[in-house]
């Protein structure tokens, strides 16, 4: 089992920055593919990045530019800028062992349905224009 533990989140103006982190503890030899994605009532959960062990990162097309992501080992890094209030949401750090499916196929979701395997428990990210 992966625990992964979110923070960072909070309340920040449009224009604004925020970098949320992830802590991944337990059996952290199956994170090798580690990502943030978000969801906002009603709606579906959608990716925004993942990154392998070895630091390769792919992007939801609509996240590139003011989203970036990086891992020191088991921790994972959302790096966020010129946030929009739109950027409200959920913000989910995930892990999987990359083991069946390429890290990069991880970040499609259907609907809710996301399909890394473990999950942290979510951080608010409130933007106000």
């Amino acid at each position: 089992q992966v625990h992964l533990a979110e923070s960072g989140g909070g309340s920040v103006q449009a224009g604004g920055s925020l970098r949320l982190s992830c802590a991944a503890s337990g059996d952290t030899y199956n994170t090798y593919c580690m990502g943030w994605f978000r969801q906002t009532p009603g709606n579906g959960r959608e990716g925004i990045a993942v990154i392998e062990t070895g630091g390769r990162t792919t992007y939801a097309d609509s996240m590139k530019g003011r989203f970036t992501i990086s891992r020191d080992n088991a921790n994972v890094y959302l790096e966020m800028s010129a946030l929009r209030p739109e950027d409200t949401a959920t913000y989910y750090c995930a892990a999987d062992p990359g083991v069946s499916v390429a890290c990069e196929s991880l970040l499609d979701c259907d609907g809710t349905i996301c399909y890394l395997a473990y999950w942290g428990q979510g951080t608010d990210v409130t933007v106000s224009s």
